[in-house]
């Protein structure tokens, strides 16, 4: 095989997404010899799937046990709302554009920037308080290892000198791993499938800030799971009352009979980093602080 081919294979194995990508995959020459686990255009096949499937539960698990990565808080949020600074240099460039539907959108995100600042806090709190406590019932900030709410909870466990856990998901656009994510916790996936299992098998808690299809996804899969008795009850905490409680109208569900009254019981509305910690504290029994 050619030498140039061979090291493309080997680099494509990093990159699920590449590796199925059948325009690069046709320019690699299939070759019986190699070894099946570095055999790039087998380990893409459709029949190998299950193979892959079983890699991206498998490795995560493994990986976070070895750092003592058992218990999470779950932080959900627009990749969109950047920290302040940032969207005031949005606005300011749509201003100069003269775009009106930029414009908009820019004071949108300046408005929607406070959120940043508040998860970074939450993350901060989460991880200092944490740090106090018995190794057992430690709990550790997990996110979706991208920008935006995302970005700032690891930025909170991070100014601490906390450890933090990213799960990313490889997409068409690009989206690489936030820089505060602990760099052996961050992790990516190819199914969103797997992504959400690995969010809620470590779950203590979730917290849903302000955001869009995707976190409207991650609270209805936790909600569906803890509601079907799937998964246990966690703490389900929506982060922004005024935000919530206009896009999300569970009473008219209950209206309509499509859910039960007790299904209105399984998260809560919050306006501030303490209330939502305070939630969190009141659902476990925490154990004493580690000894000195």
């Amino acid at each position: 095989m050619n030498d140039k081919i061979g090291q493309h294979s080997f680099e494509l194995l990093k990159d699920w997404q590449a590796l199925e990508d059948a325009k690069v995959l046709e320019n690699l020459a299939p070759e019986a010899n190699r070894l099946a686990f570095a055999d790039p255009e087998f380990l893409t096949r459709r029949e190998t799937r299950g193979i892959r499937i079983q890699l991206e539960l498998l490795k995560p698990d493994l990986d976070q046990s070895q750092m003592g990565i058992e218990n999470t808080v779950v932080i959900f949020g627009s990749a969109r709302f950047t920290s302040f600074e940032k969207a005031q240099e949005g606005l300011a460039l749509a201003q100069q554009n003269g775009d009106e539907k930029a414009i908009r959108r820019a004071h949108a995100i300046v408005k929607n920037s406070i959120y940043y600042d508040q998860a970074r806090e939450l993350g901060r709190l989460i991880t200092e308080e944490s740090q106090a406590l018995a190794p057992k019932d430690q709990l550790y900030v997990c996110t979706g290892g991208g920008p935006g709410i995302m970005e700032a909870a690891n930025r909170g466990a991070h100014d601490v000198g906390g450890k933090s856990v990213g799960l990313n998901i490889v997409l068409p656009f690009e989206q690489t791993p936030n820089p505060y994510i602990t760099q052996e916790l961050s992790f990516r996936f190819h199914y969103f499938a797997l992504r959400k299992m690995h969010f809620m098998m470590r779950a203590k808690a979730l917290v849903a800030f302000p955001g869009g299809y995707g976190t409207m996804d991650e609270l209805f899969e936790t909600l569906t799971l803890v509601q079907c008795k799937k998964s246990k009850p966690v703490p389900i905490i929506l982060y922004g009352s005024h935000y919530w409680r206009r896009v999300f109208h569970p009473e008219v569900l209950l209206e309509e009979g499509a859910i039960g009254e007790d299904d209105l019981k399984l998260f809560h509305h919050v306006d501030s980093v303490q209330e939502a910690w305070k939630i969190i504290q009141d659902f476990y029994p925490l154990a004493s602080p580690k000894q000195p």
